[in-house]
């Protein structure tokens, strides 16, 4: 399976540029700055590439450079052969995080007129100006909120992840209307009466996908994404319960930001018991940062368990989370989206996709990758064999390959355990 990635510009990756930049002039039009002017800017201002995983082939470049507050995109393509890869959108955002960090509050591009290709823009957040082909995006984070971010290890996710999330719509609607809607225009929240959730928990079977859907909430807001990891917090010497406390003081100097803590049984289990349990006292702070988090606006909290049974009955009522979601095993579309990304390009033709689907009824996302990945390695190694043996090499993992690998993948989630979820629903789910 053929991968890519972001990384800073380099010296060495001016031939990729020039190449990208001699595609973008015979497909759409002459750039607006010069050939100069972009490699003066590759060098003294802000620049990054997409490369291909293992040849670092340049697949995507973005040259920016930032005037006062305002930041200008000089330069930015995307190669013929990785388009709907998501690349364009990606190399977008890495320049607004790098941007950001310079101070800058408005990303802008300009575009030639005859340009039509301007899909990756708008999907991005970018709005076409007056009608003169004047794209324009505000930076999502103040630079001083950036230095607090990065100070609690949390990120600007890109602006895809949602639509990444293949099947499971009934979560994905769910999530839609009571999460999205509101927290993105509590004006018409207001109107109507409905007051933007602050805090929901998600629960299910391991591996369902619970962490995809909290950042695909934040991306789906374009809001920072900050995890915390209460194993990180307990190695401090401050002591878990206060390092909650102080990183929590942190995200309140954020203008808008998704929390997510996940494994939340772990510090929010059930109190009592004689000796009090050594995680009696994290419970009692987190039940009390709930009520102060959610007095500002625009922020969510989103807390995600295994053991929905193993919290607290304080933590879970009405008042500290507005909702408490299911996230069950992928569904048939939600597996058929999964496959299809995992099955390589080359022998997607050639692969039933179908009966995939069908043998991996009960998997969930984490162990369909599993098998996808091995009946993948395991076709690179016939195919470095054959090779080696001068015969003709597959040209990828065959539809038996990923059935065996199916076969001799363990699920995650146990029958039993599935029919606790579905009980679980009935009792303790609130949407």
């Amino acid at each position: 399976m053929t991968t890519w990635h972001i990384r800073d510009y380099q010296p060495g990756d001016l031939d990729g540029l020039l190449l990208l930049w001699d595609q973008h002039r015979r497909e759409q039009a002459e750039p607006v700055y010069s050939l100069g002017e972009v490699i003066a800017s590759t060098r003294k201002d802000v620049a990054v590439v997409a490369v291909e995983a293992g040849t670092e082939k340049v697949v995507g470049v973005g040259v920016a450079r930032a005037a006062h507050d305002q930041g200008w995109v000089v330069f930015f393509a995307t190669d013929e052969g990785w388009r709907r890869h998501g690349i364009g959108g990606s190399v977008l955002d890495a320049l607004e995080q790098r941007l950001a960090a310079l101070g800058i509050q408005r990303v802008s591009i300009l575009v030639p007129d005859e340009h039509e290709n301007v899909g990756a823009l708008t999907k991005s957040g970018f709005a076409d100006k007056r009608h003169v082909r004047y794209f324009e995006r505000n930076v999502r984070v103040r630079h001083q909120e950036m230095l607090t971010l990065r100070e609690l290890g949390g990120r600007i996710l890109d602006g895809h992840r949602w639509d990444a999330i293949g099947g499971m719509q009934r979560e994905k609607a769910v999530l839609e209307q009571r999460l999205v809607l509101p927290l993105s225009d509590p004006a018409l929240a207001e109107r109507y009466g409905v007051e933007p959730p602050r805090a929901i928990v998600l629960f299910g079977p391991p591996g369902t996908g619970k962490t995809t859907f909290a950042k695909g909430i934040a991306s789906r807001l374009e809001w920072p994404f900050v995890e915390v990891f209460p194993s990180r917090l307990a190695a401090s010497p401050g002591g878990l319960a206060g390092e909650l406390r102080e990183t929590f003081d942190r995200i309140a100097e954020l203008d808008h930001a998704v929390v997510f803590i996940d494994e939340v049984e772990e510090i929010a289990s059930h109190r009592g018991g004689e000796p009090p349990s050594p995680t009696q006292g994290v419970t009692n702070e987190l039940l009390k940062i709930i009520p102060a988090f959610r007095e500002k606006p625009g922020r969510l909290l989103i807390c995600a368990t295994n053991f929905i049974r193993a919290l607290d009955h304080a933590f879970l009522r009405h008042g500290r989370f507005d909702y408490v979601i299911p996230i069950g095993l992928p569904d048939d579309e939600a597996r058929r989206a999964i496959w299809s990304r995992y099955v390589p390009e080359q022998v997607a033709a050639l692969v039933d996709v179908e009966r995939l689907v069908d043998k991996t009824d009960g998997y969930s996302p984490a162990d369909i990758e599993f098998a996808a990945r091995k009946a993948s390695q395991v076709a690179l190694e016939r195919a470095v064999e054959a090779r080696a043996a001068g015969v003709a090499a597959p040209e990828g993992p065959s539809t038996e390959d990923f059935l065996e690998a199916i076969a001799a993948t363990r699920t995650t989630v146990s029958a039993e355990v599935a029919r606790e979820f579905e009980v679980d629903i009935t009792t303790l789910a609130r949407v």
